[in-house]
C-alpha cells in the first residue's frame, strides 16, 4: 500500500508540474513581470522573492479555489493595484550600477519583497492555480499538487530571470527602467481591462 502512495505522490506531482509549466510557458503574463524584476535585482534576489510567492500562491490554490473563483472583481483590481505599484517603485528606484553587488545589506530582502509582492498579489484565480486546486481534489493529495506547481513556477520564473539578465547586460539602466516600468504598467492596464470585458 505504501507503494502505491509513493507512487501516487510522485504521479501527481509530475502531472501538476507539467499542466502548470505548460499553462504558464503559453498564456501566462508573470513571465514578463520576472524578467522586468530581473532587470533590476539580482537572479538570487528575483528567484527568492517569485519561488516563495509561487509557493505561497500554489498553497491557496490547493487549500481555497471556490473561494478564488467567487473573488473574481477584487482578485483583478488587485492585480491592477500591484502592477501599477511595482510599475511606479521600479521608475522611483534609484539608479544602480550597471553590475550591482551581489547581496549589499539591507537591499537582498528589499529586493526579494518586492520580487514576492509583484507576484504574489497579482493574477489570482490562473488556469495553473485552477489546474494545482483540480489535481489537489482529484487525488485526494495537498502536499504532491502544491509541490509539482510550485516547482514548475519556478522553473518558469528561472527561464525568465535568464531573459531578463541577458537584457541587463546588453541595455543600459535607464532603458531597461524604462521597458521594465512601461511592461508593469501594460499588465495593469490589461488587468483592470478584464474587468471591463470579462
Amino acid at each position: 500500500m505504501s507503494h502505491l502512495t509513493g507512487w501516487s505522490f510522485g504521479y501527481f506531482a509530475l502531472l501538476s508540474f507539467w499542466t502548470v509549466l505548460l499553462a504558464e510557458l503559453v498564456g501566462d503574463k508573470s513571465i514578463y513581470s520576472i524578467a522586468s524584476l530581473s532587470v533590476r535585482y539580482s537572479a538570487a534576489v528575483v528567484f527568492s522573492g517569485i519561488t516563495l510567492a509561487f509557493a505561497g500562491k500554489m498553497l491557496v490554490a490547493v487549500l481555497l479555489v471556490r473561494l478564488l473563483v467567487h473573488l473574481h472583481f477584487w482578485i483583478d483590481m488587485i492585480s491592477a493595484a500591484a502592477f501599477f505599484i511595482s510599475a511606479l517603485f521600479l521608475w522611483f528606484k534609484e539608479p544602480e550600477p550597471s553590475k550591482p553587488p551581489d547581496n549589499p545589506k539591507g537591499v537582498w530582502w528589499k529586493g526579494v519583497a518586492v520580487c514576492f509582492a509583484a507576484l504574489f498579489l497579482t493574477e489570482w484565480g490562473d488556469p495553473s492555480q485552477v489546474a494545482v486546486a483540480a489535481l489537489s481534489l482529484k487525488s485526494q493529495l495537498l502536499l504532491a499538487p502544491w509541490l509539482g506547481g510550485t516547482l514548475a513556477m519556478a522553473t518558469k520564473g528561472g527561464m525568465a530571470i535568464t531573459v531578463g539578465q541577458k537584457l541587463r547586460q546588453r541595455f543600459s539602466q535607464q532603458v531597461l527602467r524604462t521597458v521594465a516600468t512601461a511592461s508593469f504598467v501594460v499588465l495593469g492596464i490589461l488587468a483592470l481591462r478584464s474587468l471591463v470585458f470579462p
